[in-house]
């Protein structure tokens, strides 16, 4: 019997294209990566022997933060409590703040190019301000305390939301937009009509977000003096009392878990 070769099947094997040989390149970008790491651990004068020179110090103060003292509990609420209340008031006020900027940072809402340029060139500046610093700036200014941490966080707050949504702005659908444009509307009638019911549940998805990072930023600004869990870390930090500080990290956890929880099931509801 007489097998007869499929000479259509042969033209289309020899006819594929060869795969392209990357494998150096990976094998190249890694020991550019490798290299620059190594250049800058030297350059930072990073001593890997100390971690076993010091060992000893760390098992101990591991050891330590392993065996949380759950009487000191009722000493952490007041600072708990003032963390909590920093975290709202400066959500709240940030998510105010945020919406106008918002609309007026997002090319899909804000005609004038003038201030647009303007409004962005200002939340850049605002958002490449570390919140750590801005707590130090305000504790100068106003004092130590929570208002100074209010301060610092609402800062904080507003370069993040109005870089998110107004991102989110550009990506929406602009059809109901042009729709009430065309009937004679006014940018801020359109806008208010058409883009901010397309936009609420961005926003409050990230309004969420930004108090549950409230609650850690607000831990590490009190640090400086902003008040809150930050400023009783910083104390029993400095008595090394490791099983109080054990504690605190652990309300942070429950804390932020409750809030991913919320965040988790809001967005859920906004899905449907």
């Amino acid at each position: 019997m007489t097998t007869v070769t499929s000479r259509p099947a042969t033209v289309a094997a020899a006819a594929r294209p060869i795969k392209p040989r990357t494998g150096w390149k990976i094998s190249v970008a890694l020991v550019v990566i490798a290299g620059i790491t190594i250049w800058s651990a030297i350059a930072v004068q990073v001593d890997v022997g100390a971690l076993f020179a010091n060992a000893q110090n760390a098992s101990n103060t591991l050891i330590q933060l392993f065996q949380p003292d759950y009487s000191f509990f009722p000493q952490t609420l007041p600072a708990l409590l003032q963390t909590v209340q920093m975290a709202v008031i400066a959500t709240a006020v940030s998510v105010i703040i945020s919406l106008p900027v918002s609309f007026l940072a997002s090319r899909a809402t804000n005609p004038n190019s003038t201030v647009l340029v303007v409004v962005r060139f200002v939340m850049n500046i605002v958002r490449s301000v570390p919140d750590l610093l801005y707590a130090s700036l305000f504790v100068t200014v106003v004092g130590t305390g929570a208002l100074s941490g209010i301060l610092a966080l609402v800062l904080f707050n507003v370069g993040i939301l109005v870089k998110l949504v107004s991102e989110a702005l550009d990506g929406l659908d602009r059809g109901g937009q042009e729709a009430a444009l065309a009937a004679g509307g006014t940018w801020f009638k359109a806008n208010r009509a058409a883009m901010v019911p397309e936009v609420a549940p961005t926003y409050l998805s990230q309004t969420i977000y930004v108090l549950e990072l409230n609650i850690r930023a607000s831990t590490v600004i009190g640090l400086v003096g902003a008040g809150g869990l930050g400023m009783l870390i910083d104390k029993v930090r400095t008595f090394y009392q490791y099983h109080y500080l054990s504690m605190i990290i652990f309300e942070i956890m429950v804390l932020v878990v409750l809030l991913e929880l919320l965040s988790s099931f809001t967005r859920r509801r906004l899905l449907r």
